[in-house]
């Protein structure tokens, strides 16, 4: 559900007919979602990108009430927890003085996936909020309840400021994917198939994401396909500081980039950009530790069209059966879909690069796994390690990072 870590994502909370779609359109000063003296208008969560004065372009998550009920309403109301794990803000919407087992199980949501929240009593033109309420919210949970209205009388400025202070920074921050490991002036070589995978007309969006890279840490990337590696290296001078491979050829650019010049692959760059690179290197060796009737979860981070070469859903299976020799079942997830069954019904998880979700995303995702002890790994690292390359793979970043050296 969100796209760039630079954009906010805030959702949207509350019971039916609270005021959640006023607030948004208050907030984003024109009509963007609907709103109906009818509880229930809001029915499944819509994503909304819109620019608050004061804060800049945001997305806002407009959910389903949290007290919904019957059969479908229920449904709705655990889309609208589902959102949670996606959020960099909470907001939680209570009116009347209302705040019971709903608001509390939301409560709960943020705090196990580590949201901040604000909790807005809306409609305090009807009824202002009570001291005691003000109290209890501070006591429990360390935090200030504002009081609001979308009709004349009440500050826009003053929500918005309440707003931006509980939005984290690193909401905003996007670290650099290689700009520790390289220097000003360096040539970083860039081996990117193109296949049938590859979108027309473009390169794929770590590739792309590894260029501009490159360039804003004024280095030098040079893009060649596997095919025309080996007569690239013979002629580049000076050689270059760092290689980076799609790790679909990782077998072929390992065979070919000399031991000497530091080689990864793009998947391998963004699970240390924005995946769980810890628990990837505690759980890529547990690859040559399964067993037969073993399942294996793959998680992928966006949902495409799946050809006949698929790395997610055709490679790797093929790899790690014929890597393990073992009878293996495989169980593929793409986007944030539910995961079929219990975490613990699979023996690995093996997750994209990520490019198509934000690091909370990515986190959140493999949590449930972490959690139950189940090895988790990537693409790119997996790839490695079944074809022998993988302390390569690892090495420029655990030299980087020291306390990854205890996984080498």
């Amino acid at each position: 559900m969100k796209g760039k870590e630079s954009k906010p994502h805030i959702g949207i909370f509350g019971r039916r007919n609270n005021g959640k779609s006023s607030l948004i359109n208050f907030l984003a000063n024109q009509d963007l979602a609907i709103v109906s003296e009818v509880a229930g208008t809001t029915t499944d969560p819509v994503k909304k990108t819109m620019e608050i004065a004061g804060i800049g372009p945001v997305v806002i998550i407009d959910t389903a009430g949290i007290d919904d009920s019957g059969e479908l309403g229920l449904k709705r109301v655990k889309k609208s927890f589902e959102t949670i794990r996606n959020i960099d803000l909470g907001l939680l919407i209570i009116t009347d003085n209302q705040f019971g087992v709903p608001e509390e199980t939301v409560v709960a949501e943020f705090q196990k996936y580590e949201v901040p929240f604000v909790v807005i009593h809306n409609k305090a033109d009807q009824t202002v909020y009570a001291i005691e309420l003000a109290e209890r919210l501070k006591l429990d949970y360390n935090i200030e309840l504002t009081n609001f209205s979308s009709f004349e009388g009440y500050s826009r400025d003053t929500l918005v400021k309440t707003i931006k202070r509980a939005i984290p920074e690193s909401a905003y921050l996007s670290k650099s994917l290689v700009g520790d490991i390289i220097r000003q002036g360096d040539m970083v070589l860039l081996i990117t198939p193109i296949d049938v995978e590859a979108p027309e007309g473009r390169l794929i969006l770590p590739q792309v994401q590894a260029i501009r890279d490159i360039l804003d840490n004024d280095a030098i990337a040079v893009v060649c396909k596997e095919r025309e590696l080996d007569q690239l290296l013979k002629r580049l001078s000076p050689q270059p500081a760092l290689a980076i491979t799609d790790s679909q050829v990782f077998l072929k650019a390992g065979a070919s980039v000399p031991e000497h010049i530091p080689l990864t692959s793009f998947s391998t760059v963004l699970a240390r950009y924005k995946g769980d690179f810890q628990n990837y290197l505690k759980g890529t060796p547990h690859l040559s530790k399964l067993q037969d009737g073993d399942k294996i979860l793959i998680l992928e981070s966006c949902s495409h069209h799946v050809s006949c070469d698929d790395i997610g859903r055709i490679k790797i299976p093929r790899w790690l059966s014929n890597f393990s020799g073992k009878n293996l079942t495989y169980e593929v997830v793409a986007g944030l879909n539910q995961i079929p069954g219990t975490i613990t019904d699979y023996a690995m998880v093996i997750q994209c690069g990520g490019c198509m979700i934000t690091r909370k995303q990515l986190i959140n995702r493999l949590r449930p796994a972490v959690e139950a002890g189940v090895p988790v790994t990537n693409y790119g690292m997996a790839i490695a390690y079944m074809h022998g390359i993988y302390e390569r793979a690892i090495a420029p970043f655990v030299k980087v990072d020291k306390d990854s050296l205890d996984y080498l």
